[in-house]
């Protein structure tokens, strides 16, 4: 039995005692993880129930991955049953597997791709997997991999998704923090989009296939870009966070934002059918300064000028000298 967050596997006990094996003897490979008996509509049955959690602990085979599904491996052992220095009953072993849809991995939620931002929300019944990349320009083919470095005023290209494309995907809010942590009190915030719409009126959403103006709310992804800022205090890196909505495939009306509509950050992420993406850091590339630009910008300056005066203290003081050994020469 494969369970949205267990993994089980039973037999009836007449199977065991058949085989001579008494439930003592029955465990996962890790022999702390031990089968019990359960009474199901009069049958008994020896059985081994575990949480994901407990998968590799009780020693799991390790996770089998593919584009669409990811599997659990298992096996149920007996111990040998030892008389004097020799074994006549067979040992069990039963081998059990369970694979699950990818976008299923609640328990793997943050993050997969080496710098991205992923979420698990749960609509309808079905768990859906939203990703928040930047990328490196307007075509969206390369994504950054690592803490992007960009330039003041360049534009910072933004993709949230929903990869199965099974829902369609609303952006309610995005705004910039300094810090890591979304509802933070410390540091400066600034707003990017609200309540679906532009705020910061750098932002535009683009068309996923042809790169003009695109909107929010229209299929399972979203491009848009902003020009790149910074807070006037430290630090200076931006951390990106973003609540998203998600809507039935059929229901373009109401997913598509309506500027004119009034709702407030917190009932956002109330929703039990929205989550929240945050990404960061994103950094803003400086102008390198050299160590010395104090030394060429204040000390030598001022040396220098003390210099000259100096040299023109004994030119005058020379001059001056001249000046009374000529007028002596002319009274002689």
């Amino acid at each position: 039995m494969c369970g949205k967050d267990y993994i089980s596997i039973r037999a009836t006990e007449d199977f065991f005692k058949y085989h001579k094996v008494p439930l003592e003897a029955l465990h996962l490979p890790n022999k702390s993880c031990r089968a019990q008996r359960e009474v199901i509509d009069s049958v008994p049955y020896y059985m081994s129930r575990i949480s994901k959690n407990k998968y590799l602990t009780c020693g799991g085979k390790a996770l089998e991955k593919n584009l669409t599904h990811i599997s659990y491996s298992l096996s149920l052992l007996s111990d040998p049953q030892v008389t004097g220095n020799i074994i006549r009953d067979p040992v069990i072993k039963m081998n059990f597997t369970c694979s699950y849809p990818y976008i299923r991995r609640v328990s793997l939620s943050f993050p997969v791709l080496p710098f991205s931002s992923e979420t698990v929300m749960h609509v309808a019944e079905l768990d859906a997997m939203i990703q928040m990349l930047l990328y490196r320009d307007h075509s969206y083919t390369k994504a950054y991999t690592s803490a992007p470095t960009i330039e003041l005023g360049d534009k910072v290209y933004v993709e949230v998704t929903e990869p199965a494309d099974y829902f369609l995907l609303r952006i309610n809010e995005c705004w910039a923090t300094q810090f890591a942590q979304p509802n933070t009190t410390e540091g400066s915030v600034h707003t990017l989009i609200q309540n679906g719409c532009v705020k910061d009126q750098t932002v535009s959403f683009l068309n996923v296939t042809a790169g003009q103006s695109g909107r929010n709310g229209a299929s399972s992804i979203i491009h848009y870009s902003f020009d790149m800022f910074r807070f006037l205090a430290e630090p200076h890196d931006l951390y990106l966070h973003c609540t998203v909505q998600l809507c039935e495939g059929d229901d373009h009306e109401s997913c598509m934002a309506s500027c004119n509509s009034i709702s407030k950050r917190e009932a956002v992420r109330g929703d039990p059918s929205q989550g929240l993406l945050s990404y960061g850091p994103i950094r803003i590339e400086m102008p390198e300064r050299p160590e010395s630009s104090i030394l060429m910008t204040v000390v030598l300056p001022v040396v220098g000028v003390w210099i000259v005066g100096f040299f023109l203290i004994i030119l005058i003081t020379v001059a001056k000298a001249g000046s009374r050994r000529l007028a002596r020469l002319e009274e002689q």
